[in-house]
């Protein structure tokens, strides 16, 4: 199998995780490698904000590629929780890991004492896991919109770019410096009619970009997928787009 396997090639995430656990040799490799490519971003957002050394980060990100290329996967399995929740684990454990060793390095944990684990660390730990995935899907989504433009033409992706970067401009500003850029008059009118319909399509891929990750994508677990990292009210008019298609 090719080395530049996408998830988009496949049926949903959980059919890329069995085959990369399953498959043999090199079709079993690419699959782990397109798994991985596809949330190096989000593994790496979570450690470098969790050690906040960029060098430890890197080191981390380093150990989590070999174990995951290395490893079986058993432990990810859709019937147990979402792939999100394996990879959670296995970061968490990373983390846990190093602050032991570097206390102990330190000198400043005794022998069977663990660093402390209130529920407060407990929660700020979840909350930037969640933080690091969202951020990373947004990312995935952006450079889909990029992607949509560049195949059709629409300059979706550089309208609502432009006014995410500049959300004070209105739309007479926007449509003035929008023309430069594009080579071509626009009119206040036609940015608004733009950011629309490029706002629906952010929307929509966003969606589609969550429902992969699920084995049975029905609006119920949409919602709270989307409700757990507070996208929902983002996406409310692409679920309904979505259930009547």
């Amino acid at each position: 199998m090719d080395s530049n396997l996408r998830l988009n090639q496949i049926a949903t995430l959980w059919s890329l995780v069995r085959q990369a656990h399953d498959e043999p040799g090199e079709a079993g490799l690419a699959a782990r490698h397109a798994l991985l490519e596809r949330y190096a971003g989000a593994i790496r957002r979570y450690l470098l904000g969790a050690v906040r050394q960029a060098d430890a980060a890197e080191d981390l990100a380093q150990e989590f590629a070999y174990r995951f290329l290395h490893g079986d996967l058993r432990k990810a399995d859709r019937e147990r929780g979402r792939f999100r929740d394996f990879v959670k684990g296995v970061l968490f454990h990373l983390v846990a890991d190093y602050h032991k060793r570097k206390y102990r390095d330190a000198g400043s944990l005794s022998p069977g004492v663990e660093p402390a684990a209130d529920c407060s660390v407990a929660a700020e730990r979840e909350e930037a896991f969640r933080v690091s995935w969202r951020d990373d899907l947004l990312a995935r989504t952006w450079t889909a919109l990029e992607g949509h433009e560049k195949a059709q033409g629409q300059p979706y992706y550089t309208v609502l770019r432009f006014r995410a970067d500049h959300p004070d401009l209105g739309s007479a500003q926007m449509a003035e410096q929008l023309s430069a850029m594009l080579g071509k008059p626009v009119n206040a009118a036609g940015v608004r009619k733009t950011l629309e319909r490029a706002r629906d399509r952010f929307a929509d891929l966003l969606l589609e970009e969550i429902a992969q990750a699920l084995e049975e994508p029905s609006r119920e677990r949409l919602e709270e997928e989307l409700s757990e990292l507070e996208l929902l009210e983002h996406c409310r008019a692409a679920l309904d787009r979505r259930q009547g298609a």
